[in-house]
């Protein structure tokens, strides 16, 4: 019996996305290089900075043989600038903007490195944040407060979904620029499921009103049979 799978992509499935983003490390030994299928990694020399795929620096981190270095964005100055710009916009904050040119798409675009804009949330801001707050918090400056903001930023960006889709039932769109990809994995199962009230009720109305339109149409027929009847007396 196969197994039916929901559409789009589960919150585990976009976290092990996020792990081939790449982030900047700063090795405590020297390392040989590796031959990988996302591409080779070159060998790393203390104290040189190198990029990492995400789930090869935390299991470098865990074994301690390097430390990360976090994304700009994710300090408590920046945090808290976004989050006030969050509070006081109806929209999300923007994403990064895109490298000169490039053709890369805005999900795979170096947002999680040391040098990343630190005025803007990465696609994978939310599974990022929580897996370098879970295995490199001694290397994030005050993680404590750190994971404060990104839980009241979590909260505020999460009432903003809610609240966008009420305008739904007026036939309007939402615009989600800026949404993160485990934000979107979260709320699709609530604005699919008022998606599809909406079509229900919509369908419900329609046939009603096909409904009252047969009724009025077959008034409309026994009336004009009547007056004939009364013409012919």
């Amino acid at each position: 019996m196969a197994l039916t799978l929901p559409p789009g992509l589960t919150p585990p499935e976009v976290a092990f996305l996020c792990e081939m983003e790449l982030v900047t490390v700063i090795p405590r030994q020297r390392l040989e290089g590796l031959d990988l299928l996302g591409g080779p990694i070159p060998a790393l020399q203390p104290p040189y900075r190198s990029l990492l795929p995400l789930w090869l620096a935390l299991l470098l981190k865990r074994q301690r043989r390097a430390n990360i270095l976090p994304p700009a964005w994710l300090s408590v100055a920046s945090l808290t600038s976004i989050l006030q710009q969050e509070q006081e916009s109806p929209g999300f904050s923007p994403a990064p903007p895109l490298p000169p040119h490039t053709n890369t798409s805005p999900p795979f675009v170096l947002s999680a490195t040391a040098d990343a804009p630190s005025d803007s949330l990465p696609y994978h801001w939310l599974e990022l944040g929580e897996m370098l707050l879970d295995a490199a918090s001694d290397d994030i400056p005050e993680p404590d407060h750190v994971r404060r903001l990104m839980r009241d930023l979590r909260e505020v960006r999460m009432a903003k979904m809610r609240e966008g889709v009420k305008v739904l039932e007026g036939a309007r769109e939402v615009k989600m620029n800026g949404v993160g990809g485990m934000e979107v994995a979260e709320g699709r199962a609530f604005i699919g499921g008022v998606v599809d009230g909406l079509r229900k009720i919509g369908a419900s109305k329609e046939l009603s009103r096909r409904e009252r339109e047969a009724e009025e149409r077959e008034s409309g027929l026994a009336g004009a049979e009547d007056d004939d009847d009364d013409m012919e007396m």
